[in-house]
Order: structure tokens, then C-alpha cells, then sequence
């Protein structure tokens, strides 16, 4: 049975039209401000991942990268993209709704093939987050017509799971520390306690973040519909809120000396400080967007690749990190200049090839699957 609609609409395409470059920029911002964390598991492993001084903190110089990370990044741009991604699929129902589609059985066929692309990045690298995605993806369907006030109460109830877990593994911790395993050190295998709380708090907060996300996107906010004072004041709220609690997390964990008996509820600080800090930086990418400049463009089609660009990352950071250097020491300043060499060719590639096409590679593919038609990519135009 075909997962589309019959009919004469089953397979149009919603037109790509006039598109929000508040969301376009967001997203750019987002997916290249995952790569600085994700880099550190394509270099160094799960436990400096989770533990600054678990691996690649030789000098001065890394010790305040794997800070500033902790603080401003770790988190924060992972639940900056759920927001997005969760604002997309309302968008998405909202634009098959308006061409006569069936917009939940639409959207649900997509996220099934989401999955399956989810499923093979995550043979290439065990962080990925597209499977999660589209697992919880039927539950945003559903609940994408609530009132903004219900999305963000669930959404916040769901985020507050991750330090539920975080309490529950730490308590099943032992006093030396053995259940943590590769949890807390660059060696060592993971142990069932840590992958539990990984895995509750990986889907906890992205859960949440999507629903946080799509409210945000029924009251205009992430669409870039309120007032400049809205936004400055929810930036001034929301870093002085989000990033003193994710400071207090790192000092707290410092102070133990990065000790077991931390290693889970350590990270509750920052994940309080996740929701509040995200919704900073939205306001000031979309403050930002108000002022456009070049690099907005380049970012524009960052986001509009963001797919791509999402994929290629883990490929080229796999391939280079675990493969072409897999014998050499790694440190987080070697891999800051790995991100910064990665930013740059997005930064290019991507604003390049939307010059000449109308998608990236993965969303045209993505595409023509989800229509189960073949879409076009060749542009015939200029990129707006």
C-alpha cells in the first residue's frame, strides 16, 4: 500500500516559494555550531565528549577551548537544530495542508525515510541524531496544533527527564567509579549505566527541544514576527539565565576534580541552562538577520543544506579523524582548527552549489523520494 495519498496531488511538491531567511540563518548557524562538540567524539571519543579532562586537554590553550565549549556550545546548538527541526515539520504540515496534501501521512512518510537515512549515518558514527529525530517525529505530528503555552510546557516537562536520569544513573554508580567506564576516560568500553543515561538524555532534551520548537513557530517567534524589544529583551533574559547555570556546571565539576561522583548530575546545570541560552542565541541570529551582510548569504545556504551539510561533516570528520590521522595524539586546539577548516568550506561549497541548484544533494534526494517524483535540480535562475 502506498504510505501517499491517491489522487491527483499525491506527488506535487510543495513549491520552495519565498522562504523565511530567519529560519534559513538559524539553521545555518546551528549545524555549524554542532560540529565544535561533534568534532570532539570524531577525535577523541565519548569520554572527553563528556569530560574535559578525560583526553586532548594537553595545554593552557585546550583546557579553555573544552571550557568555552562546555559553556557556550555543548547542548546548546544541538537544541538550537531540534528547535529548527521541529519548527519544519509544523512548517511542512502547514504547506502540504495548504496544497491539499494529507499532511500527517505526508510528513510521517518523510520521517520514515529520515530514519533510514539516520539509520546509515549511524553505522559511520554513534552520535548520530537524525534516528531520534524521526522516532519522535509522530508525536510532533500530533501534537503540532496545540497552543504555543502547551507545546512549551511539555516541551520543558520533557526536557526535565535529562536531569531525572542524570539523578537515577548517578545513584546506580558505584562508589569507585566502575560503572562509568568510557563515560569518564579516553579508554575503556561503555558501560550499560552510562549508555542508559546517554541514551535518556540524547532523546530527552531532543524531544523537548522539537516541541519547545514548534511552539515557538505557531507564535511567530522563530519565524522572526515579534517586535526588535522582544527579541533584545529575550536575549538579555535568556544568556544572563542559560549561560551562568552552564558556568556553574563546569565550576561545579571542576571543583570535584571531574570525580565519578559527579559525572552524571554534573551535567544538570547545563542542561537547565540549555533552554534559556537557546532561545538567547535564536533572538540574536535573528536580531542579526535584520542587519544583513555577506556572510549572511553564505549562511542562508548553509541552512538550506542543512541536511548535507549535517552528513558531510561526520564524513569528513570519520575520515579524518579516525581514519587519515587515527595514530596521531589529538588535542581540542588541533580540533578547533579542524572546525574552523570545515566552517570555511561549508561556508563556501554550500553557497556555490546553490548557485547552480535548487537543493542540496541529501534534500533533493530526500525529496524526490518523499513526492516519489523526480524534482528538478538543475536552477534556472540566480540564488535570492
Amino acid at each position: 500500500m502506498s504510505p501517499l495519498p491517491e489522487g491527483p496531488g499525491r506527488s506535487r511538491p510543495i513549491e520552495v516559494g519565498l522562504r523565511n531567511t530567519n529560519l534559513d540563518l538559524v539553521r545555518g548557524v546551528a549545524v555549524l555550531g554542532i560540529l565544535v562538540m561533534n568534532a570532539v567524539s570524531y577525535g577523541l571519543g565519548v569520554g572527553p565528549y563528556f569530560n574535559i579532562s578525560a583526553g586532548g586537554s594537553e595545554t593552557w590553550l585546550d583546557w579553555a577551548i573544552g571550557g568555552f565549549g562546555e559553556v557556550f556550545i555543548d547542548q546548546k546548538f544541538m537544541g538550537l537544530f531540534s528547535v529548527l527541526f521541529g519548527a519544519g515539520v509544523a512548517l511542512f504540515c502547514d504547506r502540504a495542508a495548504q496544497k491539499e496534501l494529507r499532511p500527517a501521512l505526508l510528513s510521517l512518510w518523510r520521517n520514515l525515510l529520515l530514519l533510514g537515512i539516520g539509520f546509515l549515518h549511524s553505522l559511520l558514527w554513534e552520535g548520530d541524531i537524525l534516528v531520534v529525530y524521526a522516532l519522535v517525529s509522530p508525536i510532533i505530528i500530533l501534537l503540532r496544533n496545540r497552543t504555543p503555552r502547551t507545546l512549551f510546557l511539555l516541551g520543558g516537562s520533557v526536557v526535565l527527564l535529562s536531569p531525572l536520569a542524570a539523578v537515577l544513573s548517578q545513584a546506580a554508580v558505584l562508589g569507585d567509579g566502575s560503572g562509568l567506564g568510557a563515560f569518564m576516560s579516553a579508554s575503556g568500553e561503555i558501560t550499560a549505566t552510562a549508555e542508559g543515561f546517554i541514551t535518556a538524555d540524547f532523546v530527552a532534551r531532543a524531544a523537548g527541544m522539537m516541541l519547545i520548537g514548534v511552539g515557538l513557530y505557531r507564535n511567530g517567534v522563530i519565524t522572526g514576527e515579534r517586535p526588535i524589544g522582544f527579541y533584545k529583551r529575550m536575549a538579555v533574559i535568556g544568556l544572563g539565565t542559560g549561560l551562568p547555570l552552564a558556568a556553574l556546571g563546569l565550576v561545579w565539576v571542576a571543583a570535584e576534580g571531574f570525580s565519578s561522583e559527579v559525572a552524571f548530575i554534573g551535567t544538570i546545570p547545563n542542561t537547565l541552562g540549555t533552554v534559556p541560552t537557546v532561545m538567547g542565541y535564536a533572538s540574536l541570529i535573528i536580531l542579526w538577520n535584520r542587519r544583513p551582510a555577506s556572510l549572511h548569504r553564505r549562511l542562508y545556504s548553509v541552512g538550506r543544506m542543512a541536511l548535507t551539510n549535517y552528513l558531510t561533516q561526520t564524513i569528513i570528520g570519520v575520515l579524518l579523524l579516525r581514519v587519515i590521522v587515527a595514530e596521531a595524539t589529538l588535542t581540542r586546539t588541533m580540533l578547533a582548527a579542524v572546525v574552523v577548516a570545515v566552517w570555511a568550506l561549508q561556508l563556501w561549497w554550500s553557497r556555490a552549489w546553490l548557485g547552480r541548484f535548487r537543493f542540496g544533494p541529501a534534500e533533493w534526494l530526500w525529496r524526490v523520494v518523499t513526492y516519489r517524483r523526480f524534482q528538478p535540480l538543475r536552477r534556472t535562475g540566480a540564488i535570492k
